[in-house]
């Protein structure tokens, strides 16, 4: 058995910066942080402590670590640190509007493809994300007797929590996940 992981790195880093902002008193709920956009500007997570939140302590269990992420505008060294921290990574440009792009289906087309291409039966697949736009990628595998966690914080999407196969909340590890 083998575990497959995929992060989208700006959803989980920036809804950590949400929680935090509620733990850190900034924001009274997690509704009104994401109502408002209050977020932690202090808030960083480790990308090492990620991994082994996910993969565990054996790397050999891990199969594939692919983390997506949009090209911050001046400091590409975070990708550097991800990989030594043991993700494949994959960074696309931004838009002209300086929006993220191909991330979600970046992710989808990897996840997909490794499924049904280089899994054996038994595999896990975990992604960590919140968004509800990988809800069919995840019931098509499910139906096809794919086992597809999600790792996310726990204001993740409800249809996403519903279509895994199990959710694991990220909220009461935070501190465990800064550097």
């Amino acid at each position: 058995m083998a575990d497959w992981i995929y992060v989208d790195n700006s959803n989980v880093f920036i809804e950590g910066k949400r929680v935090s902002a509620v733990n850190q008193g900034l924001a009274p709920n997690i509704y009104d942080a994401m109502n408002y956009n209050i977020l932690d500007p202090d808030y960083r997570m480790s990308f090492g402590a990620l991994y082994m939140f996910v993969a565990g302590d054996d790397p050999k269990e891990c199969a594939r670590a692919l983390l997506f992420g949009s090209r911050p505008p001046q400091n590409d060294a975070i990708w550097d640190i991800a990989r030594s921290a043991g993700f494949e990574v994959h960074v696309e440009d931004r838009n002209v509007a300086n929006k993220e792009k191909k991330i979600d289906t970046g992710l989808t087309t990897a996840l997909v493809k490794d499924a049904y291409k280089n899994a054996n039966e038994g595999d896990v697949f975990t992604i960590v994300t919140g968004d509800s736009d990988y809800v069919p990628a995840i019931l098509e595998l499910r139906s096809d007797g794919f086992r597809v966690d999600v790792v996310f914080w726990d204001h993740a999407a409800r249809g996403l929590k519903e279509a895994a196969s199990n959710f694991f909340a990220l909220d009461e590890h935070i501190d465990s996940l800064r550097p």
